[in-house]
């Protein structure tokens, strides 16, 4: 019996020490700098989310938050680069576009569901229907009758091909029979840049893109494309209120790490985050570009993110939307 115990004893403390290195490392963490990835250029919507968190989490953790622009193919180069890191100190700030609409249309090279978690929902953004000044329509209804006078003369400007705000363009078009044409873009900040200056005439804007453009006068909003109005844009109409209803549309941000990452590691960075976006200054600052800061469990996150992905494959499908 004793040679048993013995044995017992020694095979525990092989256990202990196989976990041991693993459960260090975890609450060691973080043991350099991070990196949150996004996956547009600066002056987007999501990199004013990223650096509205980044801003406070690096100081909570006591590691340099590190924001690193990787626009391109619907934002999923960022995501790309944080499947497949192996090192727990990666992140992105994830948006609807990459997480629930472009494994719809685009050939990954990573798997959205194996190899990313959700790990922390931020907030989300209506988009806003917003025309060039020259353009003479105030209304919703005068752009539709506008642009019906003139097929195919006007263009809308995205952040992307598969974004948030080409799906929109395409709802629009598929609910008011109206024909503009798409200029992708690589990102919403370049995209602005041309509709102030009138190569392009329209878009179907995110709030934390658009806001500060419509206050300062270089844009005109005609609609909001969600439920209720926005209150950073009280006299702006919804899509519904301006006689189209069904076309609502809102971009959603959240944070993702590698599947492989130890959920000790993820409790800590959801829970920083959540703490972040409960400070009344970080609120108002994610406020102020149209943000709805609505905090979820991890668990809620997960679920949101899968019905998500079902809602948008069918409105995929239904709209015939590609990205070719």
């Amino acid at each position: 019996m004793k040679t048993r115990l013995l044995a017992a004893i020694a095979a525990g403390a092989l256990c202990l020490a196989a976990s041991g290195p693993s459960l260090a490392q975890d609450a060691n963490w973080p043991v350099k700098p991070l990196r949150l990835l996004v996956g547009s250029a600066p002056g987007g919507g999501t990199d004013a989310m990223a650096r509205a968190v980044a801003d406070k989490l690096g100081p909570r953790l006591g590691q340099t938050v590190v924001v690193e622009n990787k626009p391109g193919a619907s934002n999923t180069l960022a995501a790309d680069l944080a499947a497949k890191s192996s090192d727990a100190h990666t992140m992105v700030m994830g948006v609807s576009t990459a997480h629930a609409i472009a494994p719809h249309l685009l050939k990954l090279g990573y798997d959205n569901d194996r190899d990313l978690t959700p790990v922390v929902f931020v907030g989300a953004v209506p988009n806003i229907l917003v025309v060039n000044n020259q353009v003479p329509a105030r209304t919703v209804q005068e752009l539709i009758a506008l642009l019906k006078g003139k097929p195919g003369e006007y263009n809308f400007a995205s952040s992307g091909a598969g974004s948030t705000q080409h799906i929109a363009a395409e709802l629009f078009k598929d609910a008011t029979g109206v024909q503009i044409t798409h200029i992708p873009y690589r990102g919403s900040g370049p995209a602005m840049v041309d509709l102030m200056g009138g190569q392009v005439q329209i878009a179907f804007e995110t709030a934390s893109s658009v806001i500060p453009h419509i206050k300062s006068g270089k844009v005109r909003a005609l609609a909001v494309l969600s439920a209720a109005r926005n209150p950073q844009l009280p006299d702006v109409p919804t899509m519904a209120e301006a006689g189209v209803p069904g076309v609502e549309m809102s971009a959603w941000y959240g944070i993702y790490m590698p599947s492989g990452t130890p959920a000790a590691i993820q409790r800590r960075v959801h829970d920083e985050v959540n703490a972040i976006l409960a400070l009344p200054d970080t609120r108002a600052r994610l406020q102020a570009i149209g943000a709805d800061v609505s905090p979820m469990s991890q668990e809620q996150f997960a679920r949101f993110h899968q019905a998500e992905n079902q809602r948008y494959a069918a409105i995929i499908k239904k709209n015939h939307i590609s990205v070719e």
